[in-house]
């Protein structure tokens, strides 16, 4: 997403996790001055401060969250989940999306855009299938507390986005995702652009069709 924004004009400030050198390290000396680098653990709320200060002053026009993670076992039902496993994933797809929103909003222009990376697995009404159940309800949960933050900013000229991007290729997708980042990740960027100055919350996939909830 990075790379995108980037090849298309914009600047860009990404969040890492830890010290080590990683691909948007690579990016940034590809563009010197337009990249900046901030390490970030969405799960830890004193990092959210300590970034928000850091970025005090500055406004943004989009400012998108997309750290997530799965269960090391999908196969587990909510039931037999460990605690452990199942408050982890909760916490990094649900609950730090929206401390990362509500502690930096103030950074994000009036009219600026607000986006999250959800997931089709989120949709309640097209889960005919089953399966994934915690990261399924992880993303389900993040929808509905976007759900209630847009309800509280209704008034307010903010474009909301939650994207579905499907089944990428990606650590967290794993080998067997049919869809590239290359393939992906323009389309994604693509809709998001075209969400500005669109106040309200949508649910959308990187073609830019409604998902149900």
């Amino acid at each position: 997403m990075a790379a995108q924004f980037l090849a298309r004009g914009w600047s860009v400030v990404g969040t890492v996790r830890g010290d080590a050198r990683t691909g948007l390290h690579d990016l940034a000396d590809d563009y010197p001055g337009r990249l900046e680098i901030a390490c970030l653990d969405v799960s830890q709320p004193d990092q959210i401060t300590a970034l928000h200060q850091r970025l005090a002053g500055r406004r943004f026009d989009i400012l998108f969250h997309n750290a997530g993670v799965a269960n090391a076992d999908p196969r587990q039902s909510a039931g037999t989940v460990s605690t452990d496993e199942f408050v982890r994933v909760l916490v990094t797809n649900a609950l730090s999306p929206m401390r990362v929103i509500e502690g930096l909003q103030d950074l994000v222009a009036a009219d600026g855009l607000i986006g999250v990376m959800s997931s089709g697995q989120g949709s309640v009404s097209n889960n005919e299938k089953g399966g994934a159940d915690v990261y399924r309800g992880s993303k389900a949960a993040l929808n509905q507390f976007m759900r209630c933050y847009a309800a509280r900013h209704a008034a307010g000229p903010r474009a909301l986005v939650l994207m579905a991007p499907g089944w990428i290729r990606t650590e967290l997708g794993g080998p067997g995702a049919p869809f590239t980042l290359e393939e992906t990740m323009p389309k994604v960027v693509d809709v998001l652009i075209s969400q500005q100055g669109r106040p309200g919350l949508r649910f959308l996939d990187r073609e830019g069709a409604t998902v149900a909830w």
